[in-house]
């Protein structure tokens, strides 16, 4: 029983160095939000079954968490460049024409003019309405024609 405990115990430290590797690897990616292994108790209720005590048997990673604290904001001289100041994501819909999700603000406009982060998705934002100064429900791709 024993050797499964430090087993356990070295599965979940191993998974942990994956979660810290990750995130330095990944600490200057624009939009990056670092990770934090979230550690259980793994516990077996049988053995106790007669006293109603509970012995742990090891430990385990039980969730792997993003954290959303808030980054340095940057300033890269591009005009399409933008950030969130606080909470909140870029919507982009990929090439699929499916919905996804970025903190990474860094734009640019495609040969047809549409606002697009790397990856050949496009970034959707509300219009606003001249007349009334309201914005719009809907949320169609962002588009600046040249010209």
């Amino acid at each position: 029983m024993a050797f499964q405990h430090g087993l356990s115990g070295l599965n979940a430290a191993s998974k942990n160095l994956d979660v810290i590797g990750n995130n330095i690897a990944n600490s200057n990616t624009t939009g990056f939000k670092s990770s934090r292994a979230e550690f259980a108790d793994l516990v077996a209720s049988s053995m106790g079954a007669g006293g109603g005590s509970s012995y742990g048997i090891g430990v385990e990673v039980a969730a792997v968490a993003q954290q959303f604290s808030q980054g340095n904001v940057t300033v890269t001289g591009n005009n399409l460049d933008v950030a969130i100041n606080g909470n909140g994501f870029f919507k982009v819909q990929q090439p699929d024409g499916s919905a996804a999700y970025t903190r990474a603000g860094n734009f640019k406009l495609d040969k047809t003019g549409d606002l697009v982060p790397n990856g050949g998705a496009q970034v959707m934002g509300s219009m606003v309405d001249p007349a009334t100064a309201l914005t719009t429900s809907e949320a169609p791709p962002l588009s600046f024609p040249p010209g």
